[in-house]
């Protein structure tokens, strides 16, 4: 009983807006002084849990972020990509929905992606006379997918909370990450043949596509080869053994300095420090969550919680469709009340169990829990994303919730129903390199 109330703590106090570390330590506080845990054998736990080289990728990617971000290099990555299909009808769209899976390759960062390709395509979007609440929502929509496309901050701690291989864990991620673009992409491409104002403006793009000098079209390939090279170098070296994900993320982040500085000349030594306050920032909130986060799913083991919760799920049914059906609609609603660091550390401890009960492959469910995790942050009413990316775009809320539950329903929804029940989707390319 005292578990159930701390739940309902946990989210009565996000629901009204308290910070998620203090969220956490309320339901601690509780559990403790309710079920006589001493404080001093669970603060070990938290200080023990943080204390792993893995975790170093996640500042190091943050970092790597906001470089990027700074460096103009996701400008290069957007102008590269819009090469190939932005003077088409609706290509701006896709090279959006492209340039965020391309930037989420390299920051593994949701929020990181949103900000930087936001800026840089909300204002070419509105100029193509794109619906303002369907671009803010597009763009919105399409940043987590730096949650499935390698690598994957989430992923690392997925593979770091239940004991797999983050790189089994990052392929898992890649088709499920891929059919989303497709989706989106194919969306896009449908409400832009119903907007009768975009027709003289591609009209005149075509025109002067025509009349494009090759000339400009090498400049812009030339120009987006160093960016380009960042995601081959970080998945390259991880895929062929040569760097860890850790190193991996130390290779972006040096890699991406020079880069900012000298090539696209973004970066300055001002704009470096603000990216390394910034990251530090951001870190130490990050390592806060981890730290209260693994206190509580350690009470909730010890409280036997994840045994409690297969009998409760078996008991409600044993078909496992349906059950799947329930385990992905605890994932969503935690992904719309939390952030997806603090979701992925709750919910793969606690979850885990009742996954191998079904006979569901645990690299199977990283990805379930990316897409999970991911169609939370932009579903309302909470919908971190969303918000954020209203304020990215200057869009109101209100006029992106349309668009928005559109682009869930006919997008995400299948992405995730397809990576649920279709478990070759997730589990092709980890058998292909050797890991199941």
């Amino acid at each position: 009983m005292e578990i159930i109330i701390a739940i309902l703590i946990l989210i009565i106090t996000l629901v009204i807006g308290t910070p998620v570390p203090a969220s956490f330590g309320v339901a601690i506080v509780f559990i403790v002084f309710s079920l006589g845990h001493k404080v001093t054998s669970l603060i070990p736990v938290g200080f023990n849990n943080l204390n792993t080289v893995v975790l170093l990728a996640i500042p190091l990617f943050i970092l790597a972020g906001g470089i990027i971000e700074k460096g103009k290099i996701g400008k290069a990555l957007v102008e590269f990509v819009e090469i190939f299909v932005g003077k088409i009808k609706g290509g701006l769209g896709i090279v959006t929905v492209v340039s965020c899976a391309v930037f989420g390759a390299i920051s593994g960062s949701a929020a990181a992606t949103l900000s930087c390709i936001g800026s840089i395509m909300y204002p070419k979007l509105k100029e193509a006379h794109y619906d303002e609440g369907f671009a803010a929502s597009l763009i919105s929509n399409a940043s987590p997918l730096g949650l499935l496309i390698p690598p994957s901050s989430i992923q690392i701690l997925y593979a770091w909370a239940t004991g797999q291989s983050v790189l089994a864990c990052f392929l898992a991620t890649i088709i499920p990450g891929i059919i989303l673009v497709i989706f989106l992409s194919v969306i896009n491409i449908v409400v832009c043949s119903k907007n009768k104002e975009m027709n003289a403006y591609y009209i005149s793009k075509v025109e002067n596509a025509i009349n494009e000098e090759k000339k400009s079209v090498i400049q812009r390939t030339k120009a987006g080869l160093p960016a380009l090279l960042m995601p081959v170098i970080i998945l390259g070296g991880i895929y062929a053994g040569i760097m860890t994900p850790t190193e991996a993320a130390a290779v972006a982040v040096v890699y991406a300095i020079p880069i900012g500085m000298f090539v696209y000349k973004g970066l300055t030594l001002k704009t470096l420090k603000e990216s390394l306050k910034e990251s530090g920032t951001t870190t130490g909130a990050v390592m806060v969550m981890f730290f209260v986060v693994m206190i509580l799913s350690r009470l909730f083991v010890l409280e036997n919680l994840p045994n409690k919760m297969v009998t409760i799920m078996l008991g409600i049914s044993e078909n496992k469709i349906i059950l799947l059906i329930l385990i992905n609609i605890f994932m969503v609603i935690i992904g719309m009340l939390m952030d997806d660091v603090s979701g992925t550390l709750l919910c793969a401890p606690v979850l885990l169990p009742l996954i191998l009960e079904l006979g569901v492959s645990p690299i199977q469910f990283a990805a379930i829990l990316g897409v999970n995790l991911g169609m939370g942050n932009i579903t309302p009413p909470t919908a971190p994303l969303l918000y954020l990316g209203g304020r990215t775009t200057g869009v109101p809320i209100n006029k992106m919730l349309k668009p928005s539950l559109m682009i869930i329903i006919f997008a995400w929804i299948p992405t995730l129903l397809i990576t649920t029940y279709i478990p070759q989707v997730s589990l092709f390319l980890p058998k292909l390199f050797g890991f199941l």
